[in-house]
């Protein structure tokens, strides 16, 4: 039996192992995620610590306190933004308040562009949005905070990535990485300077496991977008809209590209072409899985879109 998104419960809020409760409002899952965080600073406040809060917001379904909703000039999307901000600045206030403020690294950041329905949010000039392989979908804000180490409004347009933060963030804290190959190259450096050159001069556009695009260094090659094939070229420095296909124009540039994607195509792998790659680790799996909660169909259920598979 195959299980589908209408077999599976609403899902739950967990602590640790524990389901704390089976259909939280998420008009308040801010502020409770808000209060955990700050409890845990406060528990660990004389050793060295990593907190990672994810919030709930902006993703839909779109539901923030009411306070922020009537405040709002731009829907519940605004409101959920403001409920994020209100929750960084408790954060903020926290780390001084206890006193660890100067020897903390705040990284404030998002895991892909804004959905291109109107639904409040904007790419901007980026082309496309979440879930696709033009830039819109891809590049996301990041801000770094560390008061006393690194300069108030420094930037950089280095290429890099979250997977980067690891080798990053080890270094600077005289730890040691894994002794397993990881996918991040260290780019400390670039939270210091203004620097725009990057240690990380490639990035593959993978969607699940089928490579639909490749860049180098300013150059970006698209081969394939869902299940339909296109030759497209954008020179991502002058062209960050990516609406000037160069790509009969720039030949060199495009066997450039295909050789270096197919170079990854071998270790990575590319379902579309029915490559396996030699270093795809297989996923882990878990001996004797147990639910933490279970569906019952005679068990009235209010479904939010997160429930159902990709939603927002």
């Amino acid at each position: 039996h195959k299980i589908t998104e209408w077999d599976r419960p609403p899902l739950p809020l967990v602590r640790d192992k524990e389901v704390i409760q089976e259909q939280p409002d998420q008009r308040s899952i801010a502020e409770r995620y808000t209060e955990d965080a700050v409890k845990f600073m406060r528990e660990n406040k004389e050793t060295p610590f990593f907190l990672y809060l994810a919030h709930m917001q902006v993703h839909l379904p779109l539901y923030a306190a009411e306070k922020f909703v009537k405040e709002s000039k731009n829907g519940d999307y605004g409101a959920c933004v403001a409920s994020i901000d209100w929750s960084t600045k408790v954060i903020f206030d926290e780390l001084k308040e206890l006193g660890i403020d100067e020897n903390t690294i705040v990284i404030f950041t998002s895991d892909n562009g804004s959905r291109l329905q109107n639904q409040g949010g904007s790419n901007g000039n980026l082309r496309g949005g979440k879930g696709q392989t033009w830039d819109g979908g891809q590049r996301v804000p990041c801000i770094i905070r560390w008061p006393g180490k690194i300069n108030e409004g420094q930037q950089t347009d280095a290429l890099s990535t979250t997977m980067d933060f690891l080798p990053s963030i080890t270094k600077l804290i005289g730890g040691n990485l894994p002794s397993k190959k990881i996918d991040g190259i260290e780019m400390s450096d670039l939270f210091f300077s203004n620097e725009n050159s990057s240690k990380r001069d490639s990035f593959l556009y993978y969607n699940e496991d089928e490579l639909e695009a490749i860049r180098y260094k300013n150059w970006k090659l698209h081969f394939k977008k869902e299940d339909k094939l296109i030759n497209e070229l954008y020179d991502l420095e002058s062209d960050i809209s990516e609406k000037v296909n160069l790509y009969s124009s720039h030949k060199e540039i495009v066997s450039k590209l295909s050789i270096l994607a197919d170079e990854f195509r071998k270790s990575l792998g590319d379902k579309y072409l029915d490559i396996k790659g030699e270093e795809v680790r297989p996923a882990n799996r878990v001996d004797n899985p147990k639910p933490l909660t279970e569906y019952d169909e005679n068990h009235p259920y209010m479904y939010a879109e997160y429930d159902k598979g990709e939603r927002g």
